[in-house]
């Protein structure tokens, strides 16, 4: 496609790849929730129904993150990962409170797909050594929350609740040096607020890295999906609130995807 704003990577990622679509599905106390910049959190659900209608709407992958559970330092729900293995037929990542080994066993186990941690990665680094040499680096998600400050984009903790000195670039990249198989950048900056992703800063982090990355905050309308695709060549794009209420339909956007010249799995 002939397109001025169409971003041609380097990298071997997304060519002859189909980028994935991936609903997230914030939990907390068993509910599906959401807000805006991380805060104001509303009623979007029961977790498993929404796992299973993305699975029949045709999303590629989904993300459930226990959003209080290292806040509250409790353990994610093994019940509810258990529930959704036994709902859906497509690959699902789960996080929350993920400290150490036999965390991830246990979710793993229980049948999650892949497991996703955030802030035990950053208070201890060797844990994406430890995870990825004990499962493979295909089952290490590491998600960052990241926030403008000043003229840096740093590392948040806990939900956001915490802002930490790493600069968001080169913990990604450390991370990838760890063993994480795949990055999930949400800008805390776009969150919920339907305003598109934050595509400099995607574009940006893609260039450095080698493994996939998913860009997450920010997602209004099709046209933001388009665009993060094509400006930034990221590998998967992920959204709540507008696939919880129903503002976007999986089937529909996958279809302007492709007539876009954007690869998808139908």
């Amino acid at each position: 496609m002939s397109n001025s704003n169409t971003y041609d990577s380097k990298n071997h990622q997304g060519t002859g790849l189909a980028k994935r679509i991936i609903p997230c599905l914030d939990v907390k106390d068993g509910r599906t929730v959401k807000g805006v910049n991380f805060v104001d959190l509303r009623d979007a659900g029961d977790p498993v129904e929404l796992a299973w209608q993305y699975s029949q709407q045709g999303a590629d992958e989904l993300v459930f993150l226990d959003i209080t559970a290292t806040h509250e330092r409790r353990k994610t729900m093994v019940e509810l990962v258990k529930a959704v293995a036994r709902n859906v037929n497509i690959p699902f990542t789960i996080g929350g409170g993920i400290n150490e080994i036999a965390d991830a066993d246990i979710l793993l186990n229980s049948g999650a797909d892949k497991i996703s941690i955030n802030s035990a990665a950053v208070r201890n680094p060797q844990l994406i050594n430890d995870l990825a040499m004990a499962f493979g680096k295909q089952f290490v998600v590491v998600a960052v929350d990241t926030k403008a400050v000043g003229d840096k984009n740093l590392v948040h903790l806990n939900g956001g609740r915490i802002a930490t000195e790493f600069e968001t670039e080169s913990w990604i990249k450390e991370a990838e040096d760890r063993g994480a198989g795949e990055i999930l950048l949400t800008s805390m900056d776009h969150d919920g607020t339907k305003g598109g992703f934050d595509n400099r800063l995607l574009r940006k982090i893609n260039d450095q890295i080698s493994i996939p990355l998913i860009a997450s905050g920010g997602a209004g309308n099709v046209q933001h999906f388009i665009d993060v695709f094509h400006q930034t060549n990221v590998d998967a794009a992920l959204a709540a609130s507008v696939f919880h209420y129903g503002e976007i339909l999986i089937p529909a956007l996958k279809e302007d995807l492709r007539t876009h010249n954007i690869e998808v799995r139908l």
